[in-house]
């Protein structure tokens, strides 16, 4: 493993633990705010900027930005979400130890079969350690971010009224964000070009928008459902597709095995019945005596 991919992942790592702590930090300042509105997204969502808990949630959030970026400059994209995705296991940790968040048997078995599936993703990654692997497809990439938001729109109309409402607009927010992670591994192969031609870059103005439409729905989702179960579920949307970006958009290698194909089908069919598996089943409602 190359000097630059090694420091990529201990970026990735301090990126997964920041994240964490934003994220609660987030979620404490939102829950406090008036209620973001999805059909004022830019208003309401300046709203919570009112809160110190919110700033400082966005703060160290923007600190885990930086980082990731970086990462994602030196490392393969696969490598690095598969880092951070590892970390998620510290949710539980932290929200119960230094939030003092309540946390359900369920949700510990939810996230720690996750951040296992995630694990074996990682382990399914097979020479990528090389090279940061920036080089992209626009006939690939271009479909794969527009997908990923047509998705996130869809799921976030879809939410409207459910039961679980905040942890499906948590995953709203994970697909926003995994179009702008994506567009942003693809930003770091014009890194060379000078700043003007990277911010000119119309790569940058969708990072910006995805980036903010991700924002305001993961704002609702923290004051409409349950911290841990929010911000797992979000986090799962965010690096399960921004992994597959890895060998779909920017060609890294899949596994040269039968096994190790089915390892990683096997992995992600984890991940995803991990995250429904944490929100809480919803109780029928009791009968009214009355009647």
């Amino acid at each position: 493993m190359s000097l630059s991919v090694e420091v990529g992942l201990l970026l990735a790592l301090g990126n997964a633990f920041a994240s964490v702590v934003g994220f609660l930090y987030k979620q404490r300042g939102a829950v406090e705010s008036p209620a973001v509105e999805l059909r004022r997204p830019v208003r309401t969502s300046l709203a919570l900027f009112r809160s110190r808990w919110y700033v400082l949630g966005i703060s160290i959030a923007m600190g885990a930005w930086g980082l990731h970026v970086a990462a994602l400059s030196l490392a393969p994209i696969s490598l690095v979400q598969s880092v951070i995705a590892g970390g998620l296991v510290l949710l539980t940790v932290t929200a119960h130890g230094l939030f003092d968040h309540e946390v359900t048997r369920r949700e510990w078995i939810g996230v720690g079969l996750a951040a296992l599936g995630l694990a074996f993703l990682s382990a399914t990654i097979g020479g990528t350690s090389d090279n940061a692997y920036s080089a992209y497809d626009a006939a690939r990439l271009w479909p794969w971010v527009g997908g990923l938001s047509v998705a996130a729109f869809v799921v976030a109309g879809a939410s409207r009224g459910r039961v679980h409402e905040g942890v499906i607009l948590g995953a709203s927010a994970g697909l926003f964000w995994a179009a702008s992670d994506t567009s942003i591994k693809a930003l770091t192969d014009h890194l060379g070009d000078g700043a003007a031609a990277v911010l000119l870059n119309p790569l940058a103005a969708v990072i910006a928008l995805a980036s903010f439409a991700g924002l305001a729905v993961s704002g609702r989702s923290l004051q409409l459902g349950k911290a841990v179960p929010v911000i797992a579920v979000t986090s799962v949307a965010a690096n399960l597709f921004t992994i597959a970006a890895g060998p779909i958009v920017f060609g890294e290698p899949m596994p040269d095995t039968s096994l190790g194909v089915i390892t990683r089908m096997l992995a992600f069919a984890l991940v995803i019945g991990a995250a429904a598996l944490t929100p809480a089943p919803v109780r029928p409602a009791e009968p009214d005596p009355a009647r």
